[in-house]
């Protein structure tokens, strides 16, 4: 703590971990402030993981009522209407909410909150407008921002961002891009009932998880019409009076009501004059920070999406915990980067926590490999054609459960009560001695007793 300073952390984004960081700095004695030029709570929030899912929740209506018919309902679907602009106002209602609750949660710490675009003037200085102030410290949480390719046309195309605030919905919407975010949105899309189209350049989306989750998520994804194409990408975009001509690599080309660039995502820190001050970024433009989150600067330090880590809102929550201990506690802490569990919430969703096949290969492990496929019950009345995959990685040596993958209905409900068994090293005959909860999908993971390699 310095009396010389006005503050003792000055906070550069109000994000999951910019927050986390300020409040648990605050309760800690420490002279905290927050800049913001956007909106509290950050990505997730506002345009990530909190209206994504929820418009996920929205587009699987269409296939509860579906499925219905099968337990004795009588829903006529055929006279079912969606109505999009009020799905968006209410979203907008409740991320409202959630904005009010990150500004009380900062407030009641004891964190000032400084609205405005700030940037580090020197070691100790942030400019916010051209008023000044001073820290012992100073941390950028700005976070990333969604990349459109440089194409001709690249001006009519959307991101992530503009989605969550569409006035309407298109007939046709190509979805361009290969990860997550892309496959998210080709799943909510075509869940509203919008015919779409999934481009991507390389042999198959999803780079990084498991083969297995891969292929069997391509397959139960043009089950569920999402038209999906490979080896190709977007040349250019042409305005063709209300619609668009999104001409592809191949020569082909696609008349559309919207375009979405899903390609990807970069630190955000343009203006903050890091550069200037010394502060390294890498190649990827992401913030260069040692192993306690500390720049080239020393009392400038970066956590979250702009330092370049895994991109997950729990992961910058826990650095904002490591990195607060370090500056105003014991100054003890570390991060474990190993067994991360995610989501992807496409349809079904995605749950993968630890190692894939591949990985855990290359890693020198001799392996079995647990594989099970199968209809959900809740499908078996209402004769859905949508399946799930479970899929355990074991070193055969030891019998550690190297990873656990699954697509499936809950997936990421399900996968997070395994991340406590894989993070604490659990052996195959640990979860085949565990008993399982009958009936439920959930329970095949301690039922799998053959491997199939």
């Amino acid at each position: 703590m310095s009396e010389s300073h006005d503050f003792d952390l000055i906070v550069i984004g109000a994000g999951s971990g910019g927050v986390r960081l300020a409040r648990m700095s605050a309760q800690r004695g420490a002279r905290v402030a927050v800049v913001e030029s956007r909106y509290l709570g950050g990505t997730c929030v506002n345009v990530g993981c909190v209206p994504k899912k929820l418009f996920v929740y929205g587009a699987h209506v269409r296939e509860e009522l579906e499925d219905a018919h099968g337990y004795g309902w009588s829903v006529p679907t055929d006279d079912v209407s969606f109505d999009w602009p009020t799905l968006v106002a209410n979203k907008n209602a409740e991320i409202e909410r959630l904005n009010g609750i990150y500004g009380r949660l900062l407030e009641n710490a004891g964190v000032t909150i400084i609205e405005g675009t700030a940037s580090i003037r020197d070691p100790h200085t942030v400019m916010v407008g051209e008023k000044a102030y001073s820290a012992a410290h100073i941390t950028v949480a700005t976070g990333s921002w969604p990349v459109v390719p440089d194409i001709p046309g690249k001006e009519l195309l959307l991101t992530s961002n503009e989605m969550f605030y569409l006035p309407q919905l298109p007939r046709h919407a190509v979805v361009w891009g290969g990860g997550y975010i892309a496959v998210e949105f080709a799943g909510i899309l075509a869940g509203l009932g919008v015919e779409t189209t999934l481009l991507y350049r390389g042999e198959l989306f999803l780079r990084g998880f498991d083969e297995d989750i891969r292929t069997f998520t391509e397959q139960e994804m043009r089950k569920k019409g999402v038209d999906l194409r490979f080896n190709v990408t977007i040349e250019s975009v042409e305005q063709l009076n209300a619609h668009y001509q999104v001409n592809l690599s191949d020569g082909s080309s696609l008349e559309t009501g919207l375009v979405m660039a899903a390609t990807g995502r970069r630190a955000l820190v343009d203006g903050l004059g890091l550069t200037d001050l010394g502060v390294e970024l890498n190649a990827s433009g992401h913030i260069e920070v040692n192993d306690h989150f500390q720049t080239a600067i020393p009392s400038i330090s970066a956590l979250g999406d702009v330092i370049g880590t895994p991109q997950l809102t729990p992961v910058a929550l826990a650095q904002a915990m490591v990195l607060s201990r370090r500056l105003f506690g014991d100054g003890q802490g570390d991060m474990d980067y190993s067994a991360i569990p995610t989501a992807v919430f496409c349809q079904p969703n995605i749950g993968t926590v630890g190692l894939t096949e591949k990985e855990a290969r290359e890693a020198g492990h001799s392996l079995r490999i647990y594989r099970s496929e199968f209809r959900p019950m809740k499908y078996t009345l209402s004769g859905r054609d949508e399946r799930c995959l479970m899929k355990l990685i074991v070193d055969d040596g030891s019998d550690k459960v190297l990873g656990a993958h699954m697509v499936g209905p809950d997936a990421g409900e399900i996968i997070q009560g395994l991340a406590v068994a894989i993070k604490a090293g659990a052996t195959k005959a640990q979860f085949d001695a565990t008993m399982g909860i009958h009936p439920t999908s959930a329970e095949e993971f301690v039922t799998m007793r053959e491997p199939v390699a």
